[in-house]
């Protein structure tokens, strides 16, 4: 039995969803420094915006590293588990901030 598998399109789709969750997350700190602008904000706000848009460049880079690591190889390597667990944290942390400046 041969230990040889064809990837097909899976890196692709791969970094096609690091793609779509990075725009999500410009969407995110986009309207989060907008909100902050308009609304005449407190500190408070201001400190939920700037972390908003920290956690989004902090997951920017992990998610570049990710789709060039695709796009390069033939058999792209597994994703490290503490890169892993950065992305997952950086997405649930903008959730987070961009729930603060809503409510």
């Amino acid at each position: 039995m041969s230990t040889d598998r064809d990837p097909g399109l899976q890196p692709e789709r791969t970094r096609l969803a690091w793609r779509r969750t990075t725009l999500s997350g410009t969407v995110v700190a986009v309207l989060a420094a907008k909100s902050t602008l308009q609304d005449g904000a407190g500190p408070s706000s201001v400190l939920a915006a700037a972390l908003c848009c920290a956690l989004w460049l902090a997951f920017l880079y992990i998610a570049h590293g990710r789709i060039t690591g695709l796009a390069a190889a033939h058999r792209p390597r597994a994703l490290p588990p503490p890169h892993a667990t950065a992305a997952a944290l950086c997405t649930v942390a903008v959730a987070v901030c961009g729930a603060f400046l809503v409510l």
